[in-house]
Parts: structure tokens; sequence; C-alpha cells
């Protein structure tokens, strides 16, 4: 170990290594059920430094494990097999925002909210939103395709991604793609790193596409008796050919939580609540804003427009809070990342929502529905009390009865967080013809298997 150590410090210095138990324990965890150890951690500032770390990996056979913030749900930056974590947070600067050419380069530990601010006096902005924008990397987000609250409208990172800088596993540092905003030239590599979470190759910068700030935005509460009426809803503003820039479900409980994480929050009692964003030129937005309230009308019991930015900033901000709310329902209890960020075709909304509420009863576990419902996207919060050594097993449980269905009905298990180690139990089945295709890609590209080892069944 001490070997390894000294190699490391030439690459990078001496303080950007550590294998001290107490800083390695920081790393060995992400915030969902995931563990692992690494043997080193390194902070690499460029990418020559990252190239030369991933070599020596190379010859010595040891795993490489990206990781931005640690900010995870599916263990993907956990070195479940040990080795060498690169801590890319230290790679943080915006490298040139051309306005002209409506693009942004960055470094992979830019973060997201970061970002947004940087590009907002220009008057554009990186539409995917995730709600741990405060503190998610760039990076991360690029390697589980993430996407947030705004993907209605205008879908995922991997919408926004023109040309990406990657160390492959032989540490070959390649370029993916192109600076213009459409090529057909060559295999889709740019395509093929998004969503790869680092096993594939290890992204050290990136030439994303930006978008115009929008004139206008209104937002809409709707409230129904039930999570089911809600869901009908969003196929009815979808069919009537309103794209919102953002539909939001919160469920029942999810609502109390928020409530009483911050009793300022002012929303309804109901059993369901969409939150639903329409932006654009201030005309278009005030005309899809009143047919959205017209559709809601046939089933919601109550329908309210903010009429204020901040009226607005407060309702996406109560939205925000769902995630850490959620420790709220009962201080016995604990937040577990199991069955909790799945996709399903838009039709299918009623009917899934309809089924998580039936195992909430069955099980009597507590879960807590919210999402991003316009693009099918469904977050279940589930809560176990850790001293019931029974629990887990029954979270399990129903975690797999949540992903089984979502398969059958011909959705997936991760529509935003990524596979990583939690999930990789489903991808054959999510996958039964392609996992072998995906398999010969990860040999032909990585066949030593140091890129992130463990991670997305492969």
């Amino acid at each position: 170990m001490l070997m390894l150590k000294k190699q490391l410090e030439a690459i990078v210095g001496e303080e950007n290594v550590s294998t001290r138990s107490s800083e390695l324990y920081c790393y060995s965890f992400d915030a969902s059920q995931v563990k692992g150890k690494a043997d080193a951690v390194v902070r690499p500032h460029n990418s020559e430094q990252v190239a030369s770390v991933v070599r020596l990996a190379g010859e010595l056979g040891l795993p490489v494990v990206a990781r931005g913030a640690g900010s995870g749900l599916c263990g993907g930056a956990v070195p479940v097999d040990g080795g060498i974590v690169l801590d890319m947070s230290s790679m943080d600067r915006i490298v040139e925002i051309d306005t002209d050419n409506l693009q942004v380069t960055v470094e992979p530990g830019v973060v997201h909210e970061k970002l947004n601010q940087a590009l907002s006096p220009y008057g554009f902005f990186f539409p995917p939103d995730p709600g741990s924008t405060a503190m998610c990397t760039i990076g991360g987000l690029m390697a589980n395709n993430g996407s947030g609250m705004r993907s209605v409208k205008y879908g995922t990172t991997r919408n926004y991604v023109l040309d990406l800088e990657v160390v492959m596993a032989d540490g070959k540092i390649v370029r993916t793609g192109s600076r213009t905003l459409k090529t057909a030239s060559g295999y889709d590599l740019t395509d093929l790193m998004i969503g790869s979470e680092g096993t594939l190759g290890i992204i050290t910068r990136a030439v994303l596409r930006m978008h115009p700030l929008p004139r206008a935005r209104s937002v809409i509460l709707a409230s129904f008796g039930n999570t089911a009426l809600a869901g009908k809803t969003v196929v009815k503003i979808l069919s009537a050919g309103i794209i919102p820039s953002a539909c939001e479900i919160l469920d029942s409980t999810a609502i109390e939580t928020v409530r009483r994480y911050d009793p300022t929050v002012e929303l309804p009692d109901a059993g369901a609540i969409l939150l639903i964003e329409v932006d654009g030129m201030e005309s278009a937005v005030k005309e899809e804003a009143d047919t959205v309230g017209n559709v809601c009308s046939e089933l919601a019991s109550a329908i309210k427009v903010a009429s204020t930015a901040d009226e607005s900033s407060r309702l996406w901000n109560a939205r925000r809070l769902v995630g850490a709310a959620i420790s709220r329902i009962d201080p016995k209890r604990t937040r577990v990342y199991v069955g909790e960020d799945i996709g399903v075709p838009i039709k299918e909304l009623p009917g899934m929502l309809e089924y998580v509420r039936s195992l909430s009863e069955e099980f009597n576990i507590p879960i807590m529905t919210y999402g991003h419902i316009g693009d099918g996207n469904l977050h279940t919060g589930m809560t176990i009390d850790m001293l019931d050594e029974n629990a887990m097993e029954h979270v399990n449980t129903v975690a797999d009865r949540i992903y089984r269905r979502v398969i059958d009905v011909g959705g997936t298990v991760s529509a935003e967080h990524g596979v990583g180690k939690a999930r990789a139990g489903y991808m054959e089945l999510e996958h039964p013809t392609s996992m072998y295709v995906m398999r010969q890609i990860k040999n032909a590209l990585d066949p030593q298997g140091i890129l992130n080892p463990g991670k997305m069944g492969l």
C-alpha cells in the first residue's frame, strides 16, 4: 500500500493522495445502502493526471472509480471492489461560455447550480434540473444521464452534451463528438458515454449546449382526491398538446411531510397535488396555463395559479424539500433508497400509482410517492425502523415487486438516478436481448475490467 501511495503522489502530489482510514471511510458509500472501501483516494486537477492514474491502475490491475459529489442513490461511485477512487471535485472550472455558438465548456467537478448561476447573466441556462442542484456535479449528471424536474419539455442531460474529453481504460485521452449543434459523422461515442456510469471511460471535460432562458413562466397547483386522479390528469394534459416545462406529483404523505419539515410551506390538504409549470413567451404561457387549468378542472378538487415569481419559487422550493423531508415521517425510521427511481409509459401512470399505494397497505410500510410524473418518472420513498431485523427484508420485497411490475408494463428500473450496484440485478430482466451487447462493448473498451467494476450488471 505504501508503494501505491508513493506512485500516486508522484502523479498528483502528496497533498492530493490519501490512504488514511478516516478519509477512505468518507468515500466508502453514497446516499444508497451500498458500501465499499477504497485502497486510495486521489484528487486530480487535470486530464493528464487522470490518464496517468488510470495507466498506473491498469499496470497494477486495480479498479478505478470516478466520483463527483457522492450524492448518488445507487452505489454508482462506491468502490465495491476496492481500488482507487478518483475524486473529480477539484476539476471544477467553467472553461468557456460561448454565447455565439450556444455552448459552454466545463470540467466534470462543476456543481450544477453554480453552472446555471454563471450562465444566467448571459440569458442562458443548462436545462436539466435535478433536485440535488446545490451539490451534484455535471460529471455525475452525465455519468447517470440525470435530468430532474424540467425534463418533460427539455429532455435529459444527454440532449445537451455535444462533445466530451474522455480518459479511456488504457489511459489514452480521446474526444468523442463535435462542437457543432448536430453531426452525422461516425458512431455516437458521446451518447455512449452518457449514462455509462464511468464503466467505459472517465469524463474530464464536456462541451454542453445551453438554452435561452424563457421570457415567462407560470406555475399551476392542482389538488386531487388521490394519486390515480392526478395520474389521469397528466395523461389528459399531454393529450391536449401541452408540453409543460415541469409536471411534478406529491402524494398526501409527501405533502404532510414537507409541511412538517417546514411549517411555512403553503401546500393544501389533498390526496395528491400536481405542480405544473409552463414557460416561453408571455402570450403563449398565458394561453397554455389557461388550457392546463381547464384540463385539470375535470378531475381536480382545487386549482391555484401562482400570482408572482416569488410564489412560484416557494412552490418549487417546497418540491425540492421532499427528499430531505421524508426522514420526518417518523423520527424512528430511516430513508432507504430502493425501488425509488422507476419510469413507466405515460398511460401506465394511474395504474402504477395505485399499485404502489396497494403495496404500502399490504406491507404496512409508509411509501411517499413523488417525482417527475410528466415524463413517467416516479420516486417511491420508503422508510424503515433500523432496529427491526426484518424491516430491510420487507422493504426489499416491496422494491422487488415494484421493479417487476415496472418492467412488465414496459418501464425502467432507473429513469435518472442510475443503475450502479443497487439495481444491477434487474438489468437482465429489463434488457434480456441486449445485455450481451453491453458486455461486449464493456469488454472491448475495458478488457481488464478496471473501470468501476461491479456496476450495471456488467
